[in-house]
């Protein structure tokens, strides 16, 4: 095996609780003489060996661990990681031909990401190192996987901090026509090209799958609806949803997918800021409506705007809690990892304050289980998702 240039660490508390991120700040030494992206050998102060992983002096997550062994790290370990991980999906999703396959630390493959949608494969190489071996990546997935299309979806504006350009393109096959997803028996059309992430929020399916089972008629909103993924779920349970986004792409796939499922007369889409439209519909009466899903993006991008973010989601929170009926249910999330667990329950008690309402939480949940949460790096769990009751 190939000797690797070497790197000493001077903290080590974290990567011996499991930690796969070490900080420029915590290398012994300086980064600046390494290649963006080439494997590094890491040891501690006293020259023992502690892991491989890659290197990248442009970031401020300076090395990436890939294993804590002394294995060499080529094509046949990345098959070892996305066969296991595929396996894992296997055991988790029985019968879905749709999935995160690979959820970057998650899957012990830090900065890569591998979105599954029916006959199509969209990959994100997020970091300089994981785009080192892009290819042979590729390589294995169309060894593994029998799929017809890969999109590669570099256009991540975390890629910018790893002084990486974005661009996408087509590895595989023409996504024409658009791929089609079931989830629980409702097709989704998916623009894995265009659309936004990947092309569809599947870290909400087990979210949607619950909340939809708590529906028993009636009316609701599902706000930054996107395609229509809450509002399709909540229709076919039987309610009257109008879904709002200000996407004019996202509205009209939306209502395509309502046709696909022949559900267009129980969802509707409109094209509005939400803001507006709650401030709008507030104007007509409060105590409208049975059911809310409010499922906004990450207002936090970075810890110095948590603040900000935390108003923003209040407010949001606020309006949809005086549009609800009294004993009215609100599914309420937030993806932002900088607003901790704690902080959005906060912000959920002081919504219901403004709101003037009594609130039962009945569920708080997380990510999907394919998108598994490393219990040693708090930043792989990301997503909040609450069940309320709201009441008078």
């Amino acid at each position: 095996m190939e000797e690797l240039q070497r790197i000493h660490v001077k903290r080590t508390r974290r990567l011996f609780a499991g930690h796969l991120w070490i900080f420029s700040n915590e290398l012994l030494e300086s980064p600046g003489g390494y290649a963006a992206g080439s494997l590094v050998g890491v040891y501690d102060m006293k020259d023992h060996f502690l892991g491989t992983g890659y290197i990248n002096p442009k970031s401020l997550i300076a090395v990436r661990l890939l294993t804590r062994e002394d294995v060499e790290v080529n094509r046949d370990f990345f098959m070892k990681r996305i066969t296991a991980a595929l396996e894992m999906r296997e055991r988790l999703s029985a019968a879905s031909d749709s999935g995160r396959l690979v959820f970057s630390e998650g899957d012990y493959l830090p900065g890569l990401v591998a979105d599954r949608y029916g006959n199509c494969l969209v990959l994100q190489f997020l970091t300089a190192g994981m785009e080192g071996f892009k290819d042979e990546i590729i390589s294995i997935f169309e060894e593994v996987l029998n799929v017809e299309v890969i999109i590669i979806r570099n256009d991540s504006r975390s890629r910018t901090l790893e002084g990486l350009p974005l661009y996408k393109e087509i590895a595989k096959g023409l996504p024409v026509p658009l791929p089609v997803m079931s989830e629980d028996g409702i097709l989704f059309e998916v623009d894995a090209y265009e659309g936004q992430k990947t092309g569809f929020f599947l870290d909400q399916r087990e979210n949607r799958s619950a909340f939809a089972h708590l529906i028993k008629g009636g009316k609701g909103l599902d706000l930054f609806c996107y395609t229509g993924g809450w509002s399709l779920r909540l229709a076919a349970a039987g309610a009257v949803v109008t879904g709002v986004d200000e996407s004019e792409r996202a509205v009209r796939q939306a209502g395509r997918n309502a046709e696909l499922n022949g559900l267009w007369d129980r969802a509707s889409f409109v094209r509005e800021d939400v803001f507006s439209f709650l401030r709008d519909e507030l104007a007509e009466g409060a105590g409208r409506y049975d059911f809310i899903v409010l499922d906004p993006p990450a207002f936090v991008k970075s810890s110095s705007k948590v603040k900000e973010a935390v108003k923003a989601y209040r407010r949001l929170n606020e309006l949809c809690m005086r549009l609800l009926r009294p004993a009215g249910l609100l599914a309420t999330s937030s993806c932002s990892y900088h607003l901790g667990r704690e902080m959005f329950l906060d912000m959920l008690r002081a919504a219901g304050k403004e709101a003037e309402r009594s609130l039962r939480m009945i569920a708080l949940r997380s990510q999907g289980a394919d998108h598994p949460v490393l219990l040693s790096m708090p930043e792989t769990e990301y997503l909040k998702c609450a069940f309320l009751v709201v009441d008078r």
